[in-house]
């Protein structure tokens, strides 16, 4: 596919990189001269510098010829006009990174009269992982499919768990719940495991099922975490904002601790149900005396990485039972792993995701199957993908066992209506089911590609 990306910042460049890596052919408009010569030297995209909004810039890209072009400047009205231009000049399908709370509930409206594919805000998508997570506290991780019916959770076996030494093909009689361990991350090495595949102290698994079943196997394995009534959010910023509205429709109780105080007064008037702290979330005090010790659960949302990793690390010291850290620089993730704070997010990484998700699906539209979820796992080397399965799969109405399924290829979950199905040999995927399916990121994009020969 023919992809502009205009804005080449940081989620442009991470979605530039992914991209790119899939075999599109890129086009990427900034206007900063050194952003177009970095991007240009690490990059196999065509570089064009000049405004986002000018019509003869985006000619100059490509846009009367473009399949997509992603807006992703670091202005909202500058995204809207640069979609509108490009929809103008013939650009087929246009997708615009919008920020601000005040569009959040005009989003649908804006869409249709701007005539927009999709408007993405990356700061509400990371609030709603957050929430996520936050709900099932048991998971470091919680990625939903199917509008939650089914999900994948990310867990670590800690020491002295039943689960060190467990083979797979033993784990459904021990734990009595259907879920399937879909992806098991050792050090470095992920690996798309089968029945013999042993389970040690330490792994990561991604952990397959629905949210009864998965709080059946945590249950079972005593590594149930008890559910989350109060969160403390440290920084006020548009996260943090997001958050907490969507964890108090939840009846959870919020505090956030913001240090500036005008944002404070406008805090209090955002979220008037939330308790506002005007205070250092760095001082040990201020967090204590505003009630961290009776918290179910930490939000580190600050602008500064450092701060969110010494306040997290400093809640889990004081026993908070979940822990969340908004960190930007990918290569901490690792770091932080080690230490025990396993619930990290990254706003570019989501949105990023989200927007190779969307090409992804306009890619597979005239296929057999059309992605409808993408996620990225163990630092992007594993995707997991929901198919909407059509009349015309030619592995539809084969039972697993008999299909030549393609090596590092797994059939995690089927979903028939209302109806989850923990597959088997014998499991076959029919038209109108929704299949998700683990595999190497890049391997598949479609869903007859799990078999041998398909593309």
């Amino acid at each position: 596919m023919k992809i502009i990306i205009a804005g080449a910042g940081k989620i442009g460049r991470s979605v530039a990189e992914i991209l790119a890596e899939e075999g599109h052919d890129i086009t990427v408009v900034d206007r900063s001269p050194d952003i177009i010569s970095s991007i240009s030297n690490a990059l196999d995209a065509i570089c064009v510098e000049g405004s986002a909004t000018n019509s003869e810039t985006l000619r100059e890209a490509g846009a009367e010829q473009a399949d997509l072009l992603l807006a992703t400047t670091e202005e909202d009205e500058v995204n809207m006009v640069c979609g509108i231009s490009a929809r103008h000049l013939g650009t087929r399908h246009v997708i615009a990174r919008v920020r601000d709370p005040e569009y959040l509930s005009q989003t649908e409206f804006l869409r249709e009269a701007l005539g927009l594919s999709m408007i993405v805000n990356p700061e509400y998508e990371c609030a709603k992982e957050i929430s996520r997570i936050l709900r099932f506290p048991s998971a470091a991780r919680v990625d939903a499919f199917s509008n939650g019916s089914v999900e994948i959770v990310e867990h670590r076996v800690p020491q002295g768990s039943r689960l060190d030494g467990m083979a797979l093909r033993e784990l459904p009689q021990a734990v009595g719940a259907k879920v399937l361990i879909s992806l098991v991350e050792r050090g470095k090495e992920a690996m798309i495991p089968n029945g013999s595949t042993v389970l040690r102290a330490g792994d990561r698994l991604s952990i397959t099922g629905t949210p009864r079943e998965l709080r059946r196997f945590f249950v079972s394995t005593k590594e149930y975490k008890r559910a989350v009534r109060k969160v403390m959010v440290i920084g006020g910023g548009r996260i943090a904002v997001y958050l907490s509205r969507l964890l108090l429709e939840s009846g959870m109780e919020v505090t956030v601790v913001e240090r500036d105080r005008e944002r404070c007064d406008l805090l209090c008037d955002l979220l008037p149900e939330a308790h506002i702290v005007c205070g250092d979330a760095t001082r040990s005090d201020v967090l204590l005396e505003d009630g961290l010790s009776s918290a179910d659960a930490f939000v580190a949302l600050t602008g500064e990485d450092g701060d969110n990793i010494i306040t997290s690390m400093y809640a889990r010291s004081c026993g908070v039972g979940k822990i969340v850290a908004k960190v930007n620089r990918e290569h901490f993730s690792e770091i932080l792993e080690s230490s025990g704070l396993d619930s990290i997010v990254n706003t570019m990484q989501i949105v990023s995701i989200q927007l190779a998700r969307y090409v992804r699906a306009l890619k597979a539209s005239e296929g057999s199957s059309s992605v409808e979820t993408l996620y990225r796992l163990a630092d992007g080397q594993i995707e997991v993908l929901e198919f909407a399965v059509r009349d015309d799969a030619a592995c539809a109405g084969v039972p697993l066992k008999e299909l030549r399924l393609k090596p590092n290829t797994l059939i995690a979950a089927v979903i028939r209506g209302n109806k989850n199905i923990v597959p088997g040999g014998d499991t076959c995927i029919l038209p109108g089911d929704h299949a998700v399916v683990v595999a190497k990121t890049g391997a598949l994009h479609e869903l007859d590609g799990i078999m041998e020969g398909k593309g």
